[in-house]
């Protein structure tokens, strides 16, 4: 197995894993592999980089902030759960909502937290739009531009802050982003992280952790 599609990428970047997370995440790629066959879960190009480009990418986040136990978050735009799928892993205390427009991928979502127990895990066949309740974060993966985004989700940002870093919005997009950020400074502050302060990978150099917060 090449290292750039092994579980090692992982273990090597977040040594303090269980052995029953290592577990859950060295089950992740076949999984997905066996799902792509059937429906295009995540790009066909991409599953032999598996896990630098969906997992890994996804873990970034947990480099920027350490969810507390309590913590409720909200991933709009899952797709076939990422980054909300290891993030549930990761942190297993927290609790995750994965939503998505498209039936067919919520469904997968559904099906991989039930295989492999990931039990803070609860997927919905819904819009941005239709959640109700509030999260202290919003995460996403370049869903859309966040002139789109951020209205969508506004009103499900919970005011009561119990971490270091302000609630919010956690996107994670690659490229020059300051347009899309100038658009939206009017009612947010930001935190601009580049993700290659935490992987040294070529297929990181352009990717950012952006953290949005209301002013």
């Amino acid at each position: 197995m090449k290292q750039s599609d092994s579980v090692s990428i992982i273990t090597n970047h977040f040594p303090e894993l269980t052995n029953a997370q290592i577990s859950q995440f060295e089950a992740l790629k076949e999984i997905y592999t066996d799902w792509n066959q059937k429906i295009n879960v995540i790009s066909r190009k991409d599953i032999d980089q598996f896990y630098t480009r969906h997992v890994l990418h996804s873990l970034s986040i947990a480099k920027f902030i350490l969810f507390h136990s309590k913590s409720k978050i909200l991933d709009v735009g899952t797709g076939g759960g990422f980054p909300g799928i290891p993030l549930a892993i990761y942190f297993p205390k927290s609790s995750f909502t994965l939503v998505d427009s498209i039936g067919k991928k919520i469904k997968v979502v559904k099906e991989i937290s039930e295989k492999l127990k990931i039990n803070n895990v609860q997927a919905h066949h819904l819009r941005a739009e239709q959640v109700n309740g509030t999260y202290d974060f919003i995460v996403s993966r370049a869903v859309t531009h966040l002139s789109k985004f951020c209205p969508w989700v506004a009103n499900k940002i919970n005011k009561n802050h119990h971490h270091k870093i302000k609630n919010g919005i956690i996107y994670l997009k690659g490229g020059d982003l300051k347009d899309e950020i100038n658009s939206v400074t009017n009612k947010y502050l930001f935190n601009l992280i580049d993700i290659n302060k935490y992987f040294d990978d070529p297929f990181f150099e352009t990717k950012k952790v952006l953290h949005l917060y209301k002013k």
